[in-house]
């Protein structure tokens, strides 16, 4: 869900170190429990009912049509976060009406790298003078790709202060007015601000660190979620076979009726597609990070140096970013086998081989880094699981997926994005959908 971590930047704030980092994912973790995740599975629910009225009308004619299905993944990433993560509506799914904070989302990445070489110096910036000053300074600036940014962050921060005020109003007017928001207080935002209230002093976010984490909440779990079961639907497409497989688990389970949080995230052969997709496509390819002292990294296995001594473990000194491979770590021959780079569903339905377990990849999900590992993994790797099932489980009763005539390509980013051909920078990817006929 989160690739923050894959912009290269200076060294890490101190908003994200030690006692503060400890102390926000305290208050943090709660909300990302498995009795929260039963609760907003209705609110997916409900948000995928309305993609899927939306993509019928597209099909009404019965006729199979090509729709850009990474337009309506990114869609529907957002109003899922916004929903389930702020009590927040971001897009009705009916229209294609543009929306501000969704497209400052996207336009935030591309932009960050290409001020590269500015952020390598923020660290040093932000100790001239006051705020103020700073932004004025800025504003003067004739450098577009500045003005962007100011733009992205400005809009940023409008909504999320926006999206504050109108929770801590609810919550100040009591449990009525709580009830009549997005979400009947149950997403994320509304409880954590009630633990944010109840919480120690000691323990307590501020409201610099609450409003930081509205665009958090957005950023981290709108491109990659998104990307990722795009990846999916194209590859259902390429392989129809395990389509209908899945298909036939889905309609067996659902029955007409929406498939229970404990059912859903149990069905085999969905989590298995699940899984080797995040496996062998992960969102984010590469991660940064950063040591904050000394420290010696052992090797899984020794290396001969070039005077010919093996080498056990590499000293990484304080301060130093170290590059960790995702892709390459989940598509390891060494570790997964010979047939490693293949998408094969069917693999997680048997036992995994012992090198898979006797790696002991520090990953927080399968064996896998694709969510990361250690103190800093993705927090909501599993909220981003269940949107990605929740879709899955209602468009593929619905509607069967096939190739277009076009050519995909998709490109390593951070994350990974299809277009179509090589040239084209538009992200997208067409695929052909045909209703199905069905009794829900």
């Amino acid at each position: 869900m989160s690739h923050l971590d894959n912009i290269p930047g200076p060294p890490s704030s101190s908003l994200w170190k030690g006692d503060r980092h400890r102390k926000q994912r305290k208050l943090l973790n709660p909300l990302f429990s498995i009795k929260h995740l039963r609760e907003v599975t209705p609110i997916f629910y409900k948000t995928i009912h309305r993609l899927r009225s939306a993509i019928t009308a597209q099909t009404a004619t019965g006729v199979q049509n090509e729709i850009d299905i990474l337009g309506w993944m990114n869609r529907t990433a957002l109003e899922l976060i916004g929903q389930g993560g702020l009590g927040y509506s971001f897009d009705a799914l009916v229209e294609d009406t543009p929306n501000d904070f969704g497209e400052a989302i996207k336009e935030l990445v591309p932009t960050a790298w290409a001020l590269t070489p500015w952020r390598m110096l923020s660290h040093i910036l932000i100790k001239i003078g006051t705020p103020k000053f700073r932004r004025r300074i800025v504003e003067l600036l004739p450098d577009k790709t500045i003005q962007k940014a100011k733009a992205i962050i400005d809009t940023l921060e409008t909504r999320s202060k926006q999206i504050l005020l109108e929770k801590k109003l609810a919550l100040a007017n009591g449990d009525k007015a709580i009830l009549q928001q997005v979400g009947e207080g149950r997403d994320i935002m509304s409880i954590l601000l009630r633990e944010n209230m109840a919480a120690a002093e000691e323990d307590r976010l501020s409201e610099e660190e609450v409003l930081a984490q509205i665009s958090t909440f957005v950023f981290a779990a709108t491109d990659t979620t998104s990307t990722a079961t795009a990846r999916i639907l194209h590859l259902l497409a390429q392989h129809p076979d395990v389509q209908d497989k899945l298909r036939e688990e889905i309609t067996t389970a659902r029955k007409g009726q929406d498939i229970p949080y404990d059912q859903l995230i149990e069905l085999p052969y969905l989590d298995a597609v699940c899984r080797e997709t995040l496996r062998v496509y992960p969102p984010a390819g590469i991660e940064a990070r950063e040591t904050h002292q000394d420290v010696v990294m052992p090797l899984s296995e020794p290396i001969r140096g070039i005077d010919g001594t093996l080498i056990k473990e590499i000293p990484i000194p304080r301060n130093t970013y170290v590059i960790v491979s995702i892709r390459g770590c989940n598509r390891n021959n060494a570790i997964w086998g010979e047939d490693a780079c293949e998408w094969k569903p069917e693999r997680w339905l048997s036992p995994l081989p012992d090198t898979v377990v006797k790696a002991k990849i520090p990953g927080v999900y399968s064996h896998l880094m694709t969510f990361g590992g250690g103190s800093r993994a993705c927090i909501g790797f599993k909220f981003s699981q269940l949107e990605m099932k929740v879709l899955l489980s209602v468009l593929l009763e619905s509607f069967k997926f096939s190739l277009s005539n076009k050519d995909i390509t998709w490109n390593f980013a951070s994350p990974a994005y299809p277009t179509v051909g090589t040239e084209s920078k538009k992200a997208s990817l067409p695929l052909i959908v045909k209703a199905i006929l069905t009794k829900a």
